[in-house]
């Protein structure tokens, strides 16, 4: 399933998550500009859990792994994060978002501590701000695009439907990678922890100037 849009509008422009896309554009064009160097500057500057560092906690969630890696987390933060910054406010939303990574990253550190593949991707500060939107709109819709046999068919499905299947095949997936050795591949991990840590960071980051916006 491909989310296309939501069917809640922001009151206020979404400078954030306007910056952090462009932010994570920019990251990735100069991770390209490494050239053969790459893997070297993805070891030094990802989250390799054998090696952990606090630092790469946060510069992890700025890398990414591929044209499609980047995409596909850009069009979710697109899409879900306007409403969760309309939600918090600017600041607040920033310090929301890197919390989010930086705990995502921890929790996949944690589940596989042994690992000595690099982690990058924004997908677990992404999955936080899913989190937020799933407490803070439930009643909101997502415009998506699913496959059905040999044809696409573009559905609008409760955003708590997608979030909580989305959530539920990111644990699933997480718990048949248990006690497999690591070979690179998805984090599921880290997108769960990203997610149980926006919905307990978003109630708490949550303006209170007015009431909640239950859409």
């Amino acid at each position: 399933m491909i989310p296309l849009r939501d069917t809640i509008p922001s009151t206020r422009v979404p400078v954030v998550n306007y910056v952090l896309i462009v932010a994570n554009v920019v990251v990735f064009f100069y991770e390209l500009s490494q050239g053969p160097h790459i893997e070297r500057f993805l070891r030094t500057y990802g989250l390799v859990p054998h090696d952990f560092a606090v630092r790469n906690l946060l510069t992890s969630m700025f890398l990414h792994g591929g044209w499609l890696h980047l995409l596909g987390n850009m069009l979710f933060l697109y899409i879900f994060g306007d409403n969760v910054e309309d939600r918090m406010g600017h600041a607040r939303y920033l310090a929301f978002y890197l919390l989010c990574g930086m705990a995502a990253g921890a929790a996949q550190a944690l589940t596989n501590p042994y690992s000595r593949e690099p982690m990058v991707g924004a997908s677990g500060a992404i999955a936080g701000v899913l989190g937020a939107y799933f407490l803070f709109y439930p009643r909101a819709r997502v415009v998506t695009l699913v496959p059905i046999f040999f044809f696409l068919q573009v559905m609008e499905i409760p955003a708590v439907f997608f979030l909580l299947f989305w959530f539920l095949m990111q644990l699933v997936s997480g718990v048949a990678t248990v006690g497999r050795a690591a070979t690179g591949g998805v984090a599921f991990w880290a997108h769960v922890g990203g997610f149980i840590a926006g919905m307990v960071l978003g109630p708490v980051l949550r303006e209170r100037s007015a009431p909640p916006r239950w859409a």
